[in-house]
């Protein structure tokens, strides 16, 4: 187990980078990060826009390291849910992880990248997509109920992959 810090939470009804990034985001709630979220087995962060989603089930939340991302830079330009610091969490993808941030364990499965996307350059600024290549986060599902909180939060590798030193 690790110690790691839940910097932002990120929960968008909307889906707001949709169509070209030239046109620009859609309008959307003027903030969407949260203090806090319930998260459901199989279907995701209570109130997300991929909630339940079958097409998203496989990959409701995305995580992203907050190491990876350029001063200034939020879960906002980068439409991922859950920002952590103190984890590659970019190195999981096929791995069973924990985040407990103090209400309980929460189980992921991480399943695969999170690709970066031609908005990051909009976003973000030129060059964030060819920057965040291999970094972008990861898409998991969610294997227990449980709730998640910005702040500290104890890491942990539960199967398929190798506790970091």
């Amino acid at each position: 187990m690790s110690r790691v810090e839940v910097v932002q939470l990120l929960v968008s009804p909307a889906h707001r980078l949709a169509g070209r990034p030239s046109d620009g985001p859609s309008p959307g709630p003027a903030d969407e990060r949260v203090t806090g979220v319930a998260v459901r087995r199989g279907l995701g962060l209570v109130g997300d826009r991929y909630y339940a989603r079958p097409a998203h089930r496989d990959a409701a939340v995305t995580l992203m390291a907050a190491e990876h991302l350029p001063e200034g830079a939020d879960l906002r330009h980068t439409r991922r849910n859950v920002l952590l610091r103190g984890v590659d969490i970019d190195a999981y993808v096929g791995a069973t992880i924990s985040l407990d941030c103090g209400a309980g364990p929460v189980l992921f499965a991480v399943r695969r990248p999170a690709r970066p996307c031609a908005w990051m350059d909009v976003t973000i600024g030129p060059g964030a997509q060819r920057a965040l290549r291999g970094r972008g986060g990861v898409r998991c599902t969610p294997l227990s109920d449980g709730t998640l909180a910005v702040g500290p939060a104890a890491f942990r590798v539960v199967t398929g992959g190798d506790e970091p030193g």
